[in-house]
């Protein structure tokens, strides 16, 4: 009677996996590591105490649907793009307020584009 050999099966090749993987993640940690660091004398400027104030010749939308320029009512948008030069009609700008309503938003924008404005920007705060 003869015994059958049992075939060795091939054992997988887990220590090759974790030396690349360890491999890697040196790579990378010297890689991450190559910008020059910042000068330990500096102190970096702080603006959390900076008072927060729209660019001088933006429209000013607030959440009640007013508008405003420099803290002047503005009657709407056909009467704000009338006191605009040429040249100030290929950019205007828009600082909505953060509970303004998208839909009174784009009626805003949608009547600036239709009293001439090439383009319409919204300014808004920058979250780190």
């Amino acid at each position: 009677m003869q015994l059958k050999t049992r075939s060795q099966t091939q054992k997988e090749p887990t220590i090759a996996l974790i030396n690349i993987v360890f491999l890697m993640l040196i790579f990378f940690m010297i890689a991450g590591t190559l910008a020059p660091p910042i000068d330990k004398d500096l102190t970096l400027v702080k603006t959390s105490d900076l008072e927060g104030r729209e660019p001088p010749d933006t429209l000013v939308a607030h959440a009640d649907g007013r508008l405003s320029l420099r803290g002047q009512p503005v009657a709407g948008a056909k009467s704000y793009m009338a006191g605009l030069s040429p040249e100030a009609r290929q950019v205007v700008r828009i600082v909505p307020d953060q509970a303004l309503p998208a839909r009174e938003l784009v009626r805003l924008g949608n009547a600036l584009r239709a009293a001439g404005a090439q383009r319409v920007v919204l300014i808004s705060e920058r979250a780190l």
